[in-house]
């Protein structure tokens, strides 16, 4: 009789930690604070500035433009599947164009950001971003990319204003 309730101990003591979400490192207060500041970044942003080292020429997101074309950009973010999109508005040498994403936000505030192309599915887009959520308020935000700039890092700061 002891060693079935010894088992029964072992097999509930497993159950419990085979559940746990602490097991994965991430606790339930980890993951509400996560979902708090991804739902910070819900609805329509607009680029007010990109804050960066002018002495160097940046070309982000591999769209082959300008930084300074980032500028005024809109940006629409949707939690609740992950998706959104950006948009460059042209002129002043820019291209007008409209580019799909799908972003996530982990428990360190790193967002992931990948293009999705014109039918092409989400799940086989492997190459992406990563920027840092910083300052996440209802009105405003900052994402920090990190580039090599002539070998040494490079902090670009793209500051983000609501629009909706």
């Amino acid at each position: 009789m002891k060693k079935i309730f010894f088992l029964g101990l072992i097999a509930g003591s497993l159950a419990t930690n085979s559940c746990s979400s602490s097991k994965t490192g991430v606790t339930a207060s980890q993951a509400q604070t996560t979902r708090s500041e991804v739902m910070k970044l819900k609805g329509q942003w607009d680029v007010s500035t990109v804050d960066y080292n002018k002495e160097f020429s940046v070309k982000p997101f591999d769209e082959g433009v300008s930084i300074n074309c980032f500028v005024g950009s809109s940006w629409t973010f949707v939690p609740n599947n992950y998706t959104g999109s950006y948009a460059l508005h042209g002129g002043g040498g820019c291209p007008e164009k409209t580019q799909a994403i799908t972003f996530s936000v982990d428990k360190m505030g790193v967002v992931s950001i990948k293009k999705v192309g014109e039918g092409e599915k989400a799940k086989k887009v492997s190459a992406g971003y990563q920027l840092m959520l910083e300052n996440a308020t209802a009105d405003s935000f900052t994402l920090v990319q990190s580039v090599n700039a002539d070998g040494a890092p490079m902090d670009i700061r793209y500051n983000f204003v609501r629009t909706k």
